[in-house]
């Protein structure tokens, strides 16, 4: 499998482009930030005309909607590489937008929908998981890709069911996120010990991956901001909002949208 090039090689871009090359693919990296950014990367980074040379399989892992336009048609049009076939999207995007892109993108470029789930902690040690749309026979061919930088695959359907579980599975993430740290307040005000309730919650009916993964989820003591990772929350509870069912109730997942734009750094 050649011609293989990720675009988007921030916090978890990056550490996937490593798992590639460690598990012995030949692939390439696309940032806009200057390739020397990079580190033990940086040899693999090349700029948008050197990426699209020879690019056959996109992995895009960029933040949102807006980068992923100029990913595909705009600043960089890699839809554009001649020799491309396949298009994996790994962004957290709306469903809908995903959905979408089909009508968009010529029929000769297989799209696949592969969104992640892990923090960068789980992409460093190659263990993400992956939500997977797709034909089966499709995704059979690219396994050995996924393997390299995952350890959980979930075929969740056809093309489009990835992203639609991946929005589900980050809205619960950002109701946890949020009370998760209203809790830590609250206990903050009640004089516990955060390692104490912590431990507590890890093994009893509060257990969530955020409270599980406090001291290795590099985000978890973050307050929002419009570009952080806690902003991202933000971002894809409006992905799920943007493709909710037809007259859903849609009041606690803007609560929780409020909650998270309020927190605060914690020490």
């Amino acid at each position: 499998m050649t011609g293989i090039g990720v675009a988007g090689c921030g916090r978890m871009g990056g550490p996937m482009l490593a798992a590639l090359r460690n598990a012995g693919f030949d692939a390439k990296g696309f940032d806009i930030r200057p390739s020397e950014d990079f580190g033990a990367l940086s040899p693999h980074m090349r700029d948008a005309h050197e990426f699209s040379q020879g690019l056959r399989t996109l992995i895009s892992v960029v933040r949102d909607i807006p980068q992923t336009e100029d990913v595909l048609f705009g600043a960089q049009g890699f839809l554009s590489a001649p020799h491309l076939e396949t298009v994996i999207l790994s962004s957290t995007l709306s469903p809908r937008y995903v959905r979408d892109l089909r009508a968009r993108v010529p029929d000769r470029i297989t799209l696949i929908d592969a969104p992640m789930s892990g923090a960068a902690i789980a992409a460093e040690e190659a263990r993400l998981s992956f939500m997977l749309g797709g034909n089966p026979e499709v995704l059979d061919t690219f396994q050995p890709l996924f393997n390299a930088m995952g350890a959980h695959f979930h075929r969740m359907g056809p093309y489009g069911a990835g992203m639609q579980a991946k929005v589900l599975n980050n809205l619960l993430a950002a109701s946890h996120t949020a009370m998760t740290r209203l809790a830590l307040d609250w206990a903050d005000a009640a004089g516990l010990e955060t390692q104490k309730l912590l431990d507590l919650i890890h093994t009893s009916s509060g257990q969530n991956w955020l409270a599980s993964g406090f001291d290795t989820i590099e985000f978890a003591r973050d307050g929002w901001q419009e570009d952080n990772t806690i902003g991202i929350l933000v971002k894809d509870v409006a992905s799920a909002l943007d493709a909710a069912p037809e007259h859903a109730d849609t009041s606690l997942p803007e609560t929780v949208q409020a909650a998270i734009r309020a927190l605060r750094p914690r020490a």
